[in-house]
């Protein structure tokens, strides 16, 4: 079977095709077609389902590259993953959604079907739980959310907490006072306020306590009134942190709760985010949004890193199971 596209926006071919046609040459492997460009078509040939299938993923890469969207490998590949899913998805017009714009001018989106779902979670529950493996965006996507709200005035402060736990390495006894011994378990919230802020705005918006950034036993008897509140990297809180810390919003505030259950370091210590996920996922306005490995937005290289380690962690549970 072939296909035709005749009314293509010419000067996007380069764009949607990538360097040296890097993007087309996936498209056709894993889809096992051939595409022809020429100066105003492009056709499709091959198997009759597949062909429909590129043709899909085509359509959706021509609009996203309309919209100013840079289109890589990632993108790709997620989009014909997409695709093989659900041959009816409308990626370009479900990620159309702006949280915030960044200080370089860069609109913050949704990257992901996954990502669009996560996000209207949040709008739409008082408490959410982001959990899922590294580089899904659970963390920048909250941030920018909240950036959105006290920008628009729907809160009043920003509060971004984690808890001081070690990732497998002692770091003994850090210099400095207070701030300085916890700055380097928070640098990732740092990061993405200072690309979404600046650093003299978050500077300026910290000295005035309209936004805080805190070790999460900071939050011990608190009541946070008018807040956006992210707790980052729960999956390392007790069950005694995890209950303080739900308990500490009041009113016209929101939470959010992210974390990776892959990467827990209490030594043996139950969970507090495993725990509440369990006891919570009943309770109105209370929502869990879960992503999976098809998800990350980071190089396609850290997708294959997750998949390694998740097999070899069945292969372990398998053994130790028999």
């Amino acid at each position: 079977m072939q296909k035709v596209f005749q009314e293509l926006e010419v000067s996007l071919v380069p764009a949607v095709f990538g360097p040296f046609d890097e993007n087309a040459s996936i498209i056709e492997s894993e889809l096992d077609i051939k595409l022809i460009s020429r100066d105003d078509y492009l056709a499709l040939s091959g198997d009759e389902e597949k062909v429909e299938m590129g043709a899909l993923v085509l359509k959706n890469l021509f609009s996203l590259a309309a919209k100013g969207e840079m289109i890589d490998v990632q993108k790709v590949r997620y989009l014909i993953n997409l695709t093989k899913e659900d041959a009816g998805c409308d990626v370009a017009e479900a990620l159309d959604e702006c949280i915030c714009i960044t200080t370089r001018g860069k609109p913050i989106k949704p990257k992901t079907i996954s990502q669009k779902s996560y996000v209207e979670c949040i709008h739409k529950n008082v408490v959410t739980f982001g959990v899922g493996p590294a580089g899904t965006g659970k963390t920048y996507l909250a941030v920018a959310l909240a950036v959105s709200a006290l920008k628009s005035k729907q809160v009043a402060r920003i509060v971004l907490t984690r808890p001081a736990v070690e990732a497998g390495e002692k770091l003994g006894f850090l210099p400095g006072d207070l701030q300085n011994k916890v700055d380097p378990y928070l640098r990732p919230l740092y990061d993405a306020l200072f690309e979404m802020l600046g650093a003299e705005t978050v500077a300026h918006y910290m000295e005035k306590s309209i936004i805080e950034i805190a070790p999460l036993a900071y939050m011990r008897g608190r009541t946070l009134d008018n807040s956006f509140i992210i707790l980052d990297e729960a999956q390392n809180t007790s069950v005694e942190q995890m209950k303080m810390f739900l308990t500490r919003f009041g009113f016209n505030s929101k939470i959010v709760v992210t974390g990776d259950p892959t990467q827990i370091d209490l030594d043996g210590k139950p969970s507090g985010l495993m725990h509440a996920l369990k006891i919570l996922k009943e309770i109105e306005q209370i929502g869990i949004h879960r992503f999976e490995k098809k998800d990350i937005v980071r190089h396609a290289l850290v997708q294959k890193i997750v998949d390694a380690y998740e097999r070899k962690s069945n292969e372990s549970n398998r053994r130790s199971s028999k």
